[in-house]
């Protein structure tokens, strides 16, 4: 993998978003309407509750803006794509550009639900480091999802038959090891344990794109 492709991939990708911003833009806007939602109807909830509904959003927020990473390319610009880069350069470039757009989303949406529903948080630090991680993990799965769901037919469908299944065991190791930042004691090392799990499927996730993505790609 040459590592000047990755990045001149990645510097094209950021000049298409600087020129359009209306995602981003689009993405920050939902944020921060479904916060406002959610503070309108339970306004200060529990820490559980509001655990639960800070990565449910991450979950959503994650859904509307890396699935449309593959998923909105042209025909012809894949095909150029193709006879000038690897498949795992691409899928890389895709990859470290999702998940840095969404470590910047996954810190707003934290910060937004600090300022409308309260700071449940005590250890700062080490929830900011968890919300990190988890939006590296949710994204590098979707941004897989999407590679793959960009060769069918009925594209959105498929990411959502294919995503949740997925995503699930992930997102209940994150609802789990974020409790820790709001003050749960756990055993000796399980928070590192768990942590390891999560680091883990990130790893998991990205050999197997770099497997099957090369064979999609051939498509």
């Amino acid at each position: 993998m040459n590592v000047k492709h990755v990045s001149a991939l990645i510097r094209k990708d950021l000049k298409l978003e600087f020129r359009s911003q209306q995602n981003f833009y689009g993405i920050i806007i939902y944020a921060i309407s479904t916060v406002f939602i959610l503070y309108l109807t339970s306004a200060q909830p529990d820490a559980k509750s509001w655990n639960a509904l800070f990565w449910i959003t991450q979950l959503f927020i994650v859904v509307n803006s890396v699935v449309k990473s593959f998923v909105g390319e042209a025909k012809g610009r894949e095909l150029y794509h193709y006879s000038i880069v690897t498949p795992v350069e691409y899928l890389f470039s895709k990859m470290v550009l999702n998940v840095c757009y969404m470590i910047v989303l996954s810190l707003i949406s934290m910060i937004l639900f600090k300022a409308l529903l309260g700071n449940p948080v005590q250890n700062a630090l080490q929830f900011t480091g968890i919300v990190v991680l988890g939006g590296v993990g949710l994204t590098l799965v979707f941004t897989m999802l999407s590679a793959i769901a960009s060769k069918a037919r009925q594209q959105a469908s498929l990411i959502a038959i294919l995503g949740f299944p997925v995503i699930i065991p992930q997102l209940v190791l994150l609802v789990r090891v974020s409790k820790s930042g709001m003050g749960e004691v756990f055993k000796d090392g399980a928070v590192l344990q768990l942590t390891g799990m999560l680091i883990g499927l990130d790893i998991l996730v990205i050999i197997l794109a770099a497997i099957l993505f090369p064979f999609l790609w051939k498509d």
